[in-house]
């Protein structure tokens, strides 16, 4: 047997995405349930206030793993970090937020080796130098909460599924988005996915506290045929669990958006939509909806992505890593 990589992940006890009432349960399932199961690593967790003594893994460890190279997840103080010879391997979150947090600086200070996550490179290198190491590592969809869900042909047919954050439509709301901040609201980072709210068949509904209607967000989308995955410059985790949940998922997939990197085909495993083509194409579907080309599109949909796009081939990626590093 292969000897096993020992990893030791160092977090925040409060870090929110680790929190068993957090509505977005998909990096708790890949750092605290997936790593922990895999035969080729033996997995350690390190959870801390706001510094962690690093000296303490020296010869105990091969790969120091930090859940995000922000300070709301990590200790700010490493002690002995620049003193150790163990790699550090960090999952980075929204790249647009590396200066507003100062990330950049955790580079050195943290001593960080290799980033990886699930933005595509285009849009990670506009934010952070080049010299920087990144690699794509879908993480965050756990294949047995797609399992067993409601059939397609009992699902609502007449309505098009749209969930996540968008902006508001009236015109109030708008216009200060972008006066005050043009660049960091709902408008600008899914403006389309604000559009589709503006159509009749189009329902969207928000969570509810901290939940969804259903009790997860795989019932949830389960409910619907169809379902729209839109961000306007990085795809984001509805690009794969919604085609996981067997839905006919209308996909914006655009040369800003960068989203041809997760390899889906259009009207094979998704149906492609853009600010021109959107309405056409939902109405194309509506106004046949018992077309078995949906369906079949569906279920090619969530072949591929059972296939590719789930913790399980995540955390192969990310081995492979690990393993270049030490």
């Amino acid at each position: 047997m292969e000897k096993t990589i020992k990893v030791s992940l160092i977090f925040k006890k409060n870090y929110n995405y680790f929190s068993e009432t957090h509505f977005d349960r998909t990096t708790k399932d890949f750092f605290l349930n997936s790593l922990t199961n895999h035969p080729e690593l033996e997995l350690s967790f390190f959870p801390c206030e706001n510094e962690f003594d690093t000296t303490k893994l020296k010869g105990k460890c091969d790969v120091i793993l930090l859940a995000n190279n922000r300070t709301d997840a990590t200790p700010e103080n490493l002690i002995g970090i620049d003193t150790l010879e163990i790699p550090v391997v960090s999952r980075v979150g929204d790249p647009h937020h590396a200066e507003k947090y100062d990330q950049i600086s955790f580079h050195e200070q943290w001593k960080i080796s290799h980033y990886f996550g699930t933005i595509p490179k285009n849009y990670f290198y506009k934010f952070y130098p080049e010299t920087f190491d990144y690699d794509n590592v879908i993480f965050g969809l756990e294949p047995e909460l797609y399992q067993n869900l409601k059939p397609f042909d009992e699902r609502i047919k007449n309505r098009i599924l749209n969930s996540g954050a968008t902006g508001k439509l009236n015109f109030k709301s708008r216009a200060a988005a972008a006066l005050l901040k043009p660049r960091n609201s709902g408008w600008y980072f899914y403006k389309l996915r604000t559009k589709c709210n503006t159509l009749p068949y189009v329902d969207y509904r928000g969570l509810r506290g901290a939940k969804f209607p259903n009790s997860n967000y795989s019932e949830y989308l389960s409910q619907y045929q169809s379902a729209i995955a839109a961000t306007t410059y990085y795809p984001t985790q509805k690009y794969w669990e919604i085609p996981a949940a067997g839905c006919l998922t209308f996909m914006e997939i655009t040369p800003t958006n960068f989203g041809d990197y997760l390899g889906f085909k259009d009207n094979e495993t998704a149906i492609f939509i853009n600010e021109k083509n959107y309405k056409n194409k939902f109405e194309a579907y509506l106004s046949d909806p018992e077309n078995n080309n949906w369906k079949e599109i569906a279920e090619a949909g969530h072949d591929y992505t059972i296939k590719n796009l789930t913790n399980d081939i995540a955390l192969e990626k990310l081995i492979e890593i690990f393993k270049k590093l030490i």
